[in-house]
């Protein structure tokens, strides 16, 4: 385990406690920063990594009452995103082994290892299970992981794959089908609750994604659509994509802000009790 003084500028400086590991699972290692304490929650960043407003958003749900796994899984932590280094970690993404960008119907194998940090992290803080929220590349992978017992607040914010290229992966959920049975009903039958958020032009994470969730997960599915058409009323950017990130307003009325403040009061809702 390492300590503060060997972790990133972006979290050294910050007023959260970070500290750094490296956690192993199916063969791969990687680093992982933690802070917190309470019920456990994987914070899984997007696209371009670690860059400081995803770092916020951790350090949010840090001081809600959590005890946070943020792994680094690509990009230079504390790097400000530019379109360029976007691109490049696109790119990597696209003929990573661990990335299956195009795949409808089956996960990226990094959600083998991410299943492991879920269960070793239930392991050690206890409580009715773990939270788990990704962000674009990584939003569908709460829902890989919600296969697991212990993963009981599963988040996907503007999920973005499979990549949505053609009718069927614009309402592709990138899980098997076996997987999709497993998250099926756990949401239909025991009542497991999937909070999913997309801004409503988004062309990354299209409208058939969710109404395929709506259709899958019947009541199990709580949707967040912030209107970003133009002419919105809050003057959001057509092509707004990070809800809690890069495009959060943090302002209590806005509707960037209220989907924060609903991801918190999720967290609490299912593991805090």
């Amino acid at each position: 385990m390492m300590g503060k003084n060997d972790l990133p500028e972006l979290l050294s400086g910050s007023d959260v406690a970070w500290w750094s590991t490296r956690f192993e699972g199916g063969g791969e290692a990687k680093t992982v920063y933690r802070a917190g304490e309470g019920p456990g929650v994987v914070v899984i960043h997007e696209i371009p990594g670690i860059y400081p407003a995803v770092s916020r958003f951790a350090e949010r749900v840090v001081k809600a009452g959590f005890s946070v796994a943020m792994p680094d899984l690509f990009g230079v932590v504390g790097r400000e995103p530019t379109r360029g280094y976007e691109f490049a970690q696109i790119a990597r993404a696209c003929i990573s082994h661990e990335f299956h960008v195009l795949a409808a119907r089956g996960s990226s194998p990094i959600t083998h290892w991410l299943r492991a940090l879920c269960r070793d992290l239930y392991a050690e803080c206890g409580g009715p299970g773990v939270g788990a929220l990704g962000m674009c590349l990584t939003g569908n992978f709460a829902l890989s992981l919600m296969v697991d017992p212990w993963v009981m607040a599963p988040v996907l914010s503007q999920p973005s794959l499979p990549f949505p290229l053609g009718a069927e992966r614009r309402r592709g959920l990138h899980v098997s089908d076996e997987d999709l049975q497993v998250v099926r009903r756990r949401a239909c039958e025991e009542g497991v609750k999937v909070l999913g958020m997309r801004f409503t032009d988004d062309p990354m994470c299209p409208p058939e994604r969710f109404q395929r969730l709506r259709e899958e997960l019947g009541d199990g599915f709580e949707e967040i659509e912030i209107d970003s058409s133009p002419g919105n009323p809050h003057g959001i950017r057509c092509r707004a994509h990070s809800v809690v990130t890069a495009d959060l307003v943090d302002q209590a009325d806005h509707p960037t802000r209220k989907a924060l403040d609903r991801v918190l009061e999720f967290f609490g809702e299912c593991l805090k009790r």
